[in-house]
């Protein structure tokens, strides 16, 4: 390659927007999805579903914000493709324990997890056109591919609970209505379950975390890696969720596991 020759998303289809096709709200399609999502809350493909139907402008406005600043102008120009990095086995395990890098590893092997995983299902959403070559669509991938890197940094596991509050501090990270709208419908159902337990309050608690911390679409993920986890969360102003913490781990899926009967 010289150095005149451009840099090609190569296999990426090319798509163009339009204004009417981006902006454009499907309240139907998103109303069956979040129905899927409290019906099983496993039913990762309802997610990105909703998600499409409720993106509205969320990813132009994100991008347009990245592009802002000078750390995220670099980042949106070179265009690294998270999920390449996340599926490097060897350069996630180059990464020091107590590491955000370790840490994620952890997270994702505990788990049976791969980046991959969620790739190959927000490919399968109906008109998904997030692997198209297109800096609007780089930007959807990066905030697809973030997903388990918050949960590490923010301190949610995956149970029920834990994505709830999840997408709640997402809500305020990124402005995208599906995020808010799982979170209300979780906390509806939450709300159901009468154990005693804080499950809203928690919910509510990750909306002001969310809130409070430093915008995360504009992070170094890269370098974020080799950093403390700690010290990361502290720079980043990402604070402690108290409240989900102090629900115990076995009763953090509440109304969504079905009663058992002896």
């Amino acid at each position: 390659m010289n150095a005149m020759t451009p840099i090609v998303a190569a296999g990426r289809p090319e798509v163009e927007f339009r204004k009417g096709e981006t902006m454009r709200l499907q309240p139907i399609r998103a109303f069956r999805a979040v129905n899927r999502l409290m019906k099983d809350k496993e039913d990762t493909a309802a997610v990105f579903d909703l998600m499409r139907a409720l993106s509205g402008n969320a990813i132009a406005k994100g991008y347009a914000r990245l592009m802002k600043t000078p750390r995220g102008g670099r980042i949106a120009y070179e265009r690294d493709e998270l999920n390449d990095r996340l599926m490097d086995r060897q350069w996630l395990e180059s990464f020091a324990p107590g590491t955000v890098g370790a840490a994620y590893l952890a997270h994702m092997d505990e788990r049976g997890f791969t980046a991959d995983g969620l790739k190959e299902i927000s490919e399968q959403t109906r008109d998904s056109q997030v692997e198209a070559a297109h800096p609007l669509t780089w930007y959807a991938r990066r905030m697809r591919d973030v997903h388990d890197i918050w949960h590490v940094l923010s301190g949610y596991r995956t149970d029920a609970l834990g994505e709830a509050c999840l997408v709640a501090f997402s809500y305020e990270q990124t402005r995208s209505l599906g995020f808010g709208v799982i979170a209300l419908a979780a906390g509806g159902k939450f709300g159901k379950a009468k154990n005693g337990q804080p499950y809203r309050a928690a919910i509510r608690q990750a909306f002001r975390n969310g809130k409070a911390a430093a915008w995360l679409p504009e992070v170094d993920y890269p370098a974020l890696f080799a950093e403390d986890l700690e010290a990361a969360r502290a720079r980043l102003g990402i604070k402690p969720p108290t409240v989900y913490l102090s629900i115990p781990p076995e009763l953090r899926d509440g109304a969504f596991e079905p009663a058992t009967t002896e």
